[in-house]
């Protein structure tokens, strides 16, 4: 069971999350909290229960929730204040359909895992090499959208069909110390990025455990993030982009530090979309260890076009100000160190210090190398 009386210290410590763009202030009660109850879930009923009650439940406890097929477990529109729990496994049922299969929203909202819960999306059932890009329609796992001054914390993911989770409008919030094992896809899982962020402002995302088929962070569009303390594997890196061609495409005030790629494609990533227009400015890689990558250590390029490079950058989203210090580490022999790929005068202003990746070749294709960078 949820031990509860661990839940202020919980949210207090969140709080002060190291490296946080801005102070995300942890959830408070509202002034009618007490009015409301503490509801435990369970069972096939589980889900539909605990949507149709949320708005007068205090706390929301969901233990063992079988949620059926093509069903979202609604947890939107929470009550300032509430907080829910995940104890035990949630499982979901099989359907060929987009999702989510959790959505939540709401302002000062926590939502805790128990410890040893897990949510198991079941993604074997989905899994067909393919991802999104067709075969099965497969469900997007976690939507955390229009969540505001909020915390997600100690969730425990598995097997996630495609995307686990997307961050949208998001508002001073913290996401920590969430694992993501997706070990079981590494032949047949695709897409499955662990973090998509959009048009959000404050998102701080620490002690981040991913193994997944795709970016372990990707972010498309927002200011004032930070991703600290992650591990990732077998994955595409720590992206910024692709940046270019949605309603949002400007990345601004990033902030991606003392974190571990190892046996991914890429290491530190930055994706512009050719013929696209938006801005990436003041981005910062900071203190970040490479091993096995077997594509690119740090790759930075402005010709990205339906998920592949053309090979010719274009200028309609400069990168400025950016910093790449301290990332070391390895390649594959058969993988490239840096490349760098920018459009006459679209890349300005970097600062590139104490970075050292061996192990591949030296790139003979890089263009338009910023002053102070090297390829």
């Amino acid at each position: 069971m949820v031990q509860f009386s661990a839940v202020l210290g919980l949210l207090a410590t969140a709080s002060l999350v190291a490296c946080a763009p801005a102070a995300a202030p942890a959830p408070t009660a509202a002034p009618d909290l007490a009015k409301r109850a503490t509801c435990t879930f369970s069972g096939s009923n589980g889900a539909a229960s605990a949507s149709k009650s949320k708005s007068s439940c205090a706390t929301i406890v969901l233990s063992d929730v079988a949620v059926p097929s093509g069903t979202t477990l609604d947890l939107t529109g929470l009550a300032s204040g509430t907080h829910v729990f995940f104890e035990g496994t949630t499982t979901f049922g099989y359907e060929e359909w987009s999702g989510p299969l959790i959505s939540v929203s709401g302002t000062n909202v926590a939502v805790v895992g128990a410890s040893g819960h897990v949510i198991d999306g079941g993604g074997a059932r989905w899994w067909d090499g393919q991802g999104s890009n067709g075969g099965k329609t497969k469900p997007k796992f976690f939507y955390a959208h229009s969540m505001k001054s909020s915390i997600i914390s100690g969730l425990n993911f598995k097997n996630s069909p495609v995307q686990l989770m997307s961050i949208n409008s998001a508002t001073d919030l913290v996401v920590t110390n969430l694992v993501m094992d997706n070990s079981a896809g590494t032949s047949l899982g695709h897409n499955t990025d662990a973090f998509d962020v959009g048009s959000s402002t404050g998102v701080t995302i620490t002690g981040a455990n991913i193994q997944n088929q795709d970016d372990c962070l990707a972010i498309n569009s927002g200011t004032s993030i930070s991703f600290t303390g992650g591990t990732c594997s077998g994955g595409h890196g720590l992206s910024i982009g692709s940046v270019g061609g949605r309603s949002d495409n400007d990345v601004k005030t990033v902030t991606i530090s003392s974190s571990t790629v190892k046996n991914s494609q890429n290491g530190v990533r930055i994706k512009t979309v050719y013929g696209a227009t938006g801005s990436v400015s003041g981005v910062t890689y900071k203190d970040i260890t490479l091993s096995g990558i077997t594509k690119y250590g740090i790759v930075i390029e402005q010709d990205y076009q339906n998920g592949s490079p053309t090979g010719t950058p274009t200028t309609g989203v400069p990168i400025t100000g950016l910093t790449v210090s301290g990332v070391t580490g390895s390649v594959a022999s058969s993988a490239t160190n840096v490349y760098i790929l920018c459009g006459k005068g679209s890349c300005s202003g970097w600062t590139w210090s104490g970075n050292s990746v061996t192990g591949g070749k030296t790139s003979t294709a890089c263009t338009n190398i910023p002053s102070g960078a090297s390829c």
